[in-house]
């Protein structure tokens, strides 16, 4: 008996040091380098990969880091993990891009039929855009931001909302 725990006592520890070692490889060597070759590529379908992937890869960790406690009661929580990112990481299965398409993609697409029917987006009213394009110039801009540090952000928004309703009503 002793000698299969010692045993078993073997392999997570060759387990825990191979997930060392391949962990940042997998996580963001190769990540790294087919980030660096999809941007002198001139096809934006790697692109969409290795964004998606950092972006993934960076709320992962986020998510991680806030709950460190909790995963650490989770079994085997590092080799599912792993396992995650190969998926997201591996030209065979393109995970990435997968949740992109799947799961992003499909909410932007809903975000964006909001703001054109509601909001300001591409399909806002003509005075609409024209306030957005006025409050650009330097000049707009200067007198926003000194008029924020004079009344607070709340007397700003206040006066933006105000003024987008009146934008329109007068369509």
């Amino acid at each position: 008996y002793q000698r299969r725990v010692h045993g078993m006592g073997m392999f997570w520890t060759i387990v825990s040091h191979l997930q060392s070692l391949t962990g940042p490889g997998l996580m963001l060597l190769y990540p790294l380098y087919a980030s660096i070759r999809a941007i002198e590529s001139p096809s934006k379908v790697d692109d969409e990969q290795w964004l998606t992937y950092w972006i993934l890869y960076s709320f992962l960790t986020l998510v991680e880091m806030a709950a460190a406690t909790l995963f650490s009661w989770i079994p085997f929580w590092h080799p599912v993990k792993l396992a995650f990112i190969a998926w997201l990481v591996l030209p065979q299965f393109r995970g990435a891009s997968f949740i992109y398409q799947r799961l992003v993609r499909a909410q932007l697409i809903k975000y964006r039929q909001w703001l054109d029917k509601d909001n300001l987006g591409a399909g806002g009213s003509e005075n609409q855009r024209k306030l957005l394009q006025d409050i650009q110039s330097p000049k707009a801009k200067a007198t926003v931001e000194h008029f924020i540090s004079e009344n607070g952000q709340d007397a700003f928004d206040i006066i933006f909302e105000a003024a987008m309703h009146e934008a329109q009503k007068t369509d």
